[in-house]
């Protein structure tokens, strides 16, 4: 499965879920308004979409309408404040992730 996590940097959320789950899935990471924002290559490769806030879901849909309609997405509603590895965000994506997949 082809897993492509989401977040508004890709420094801390998305780019520690990404190094989390990538011996289990196939794992990349983007961020929305990082200096090399998420592109339509990267949501056609995900069979499953992860965001981490809500926002991010919706930003996605203005910007990708077809790609995003005919993908799952899903938002682990995990908020900004963790920074990358940190033991807190990864008992978040842990617990978050696994009823999920």
């Amino acid at each position: 499965m082809n897993i492509l996590f989401i977040c508004n940097q890709n420094k801390n959320r998305s780019k520690t879920a990404e190094e989390l789950f990538k011996t289990t899935y196939n794992t990349k990471s983007a961020g929305l308004y990082s200096d090399e924002p998420v592109h339509r290559n990267q949501l056609e490769w995900a069979d499953l979409i992860v965001v981490m806030e809500d926002e991010q879901r919706i930003e996605l849909v203005k910007r990708f309408p077809e790609e995003v309609m005919r993908k799952r997405v899903i938002s682990l509603n995990i908020p900004d404040y963790f920074s990358y590895g940190s033991s807190g965000l990864i008992q978040q994506l842990r617990t978050k992730m696994s009823g999920l997949i």
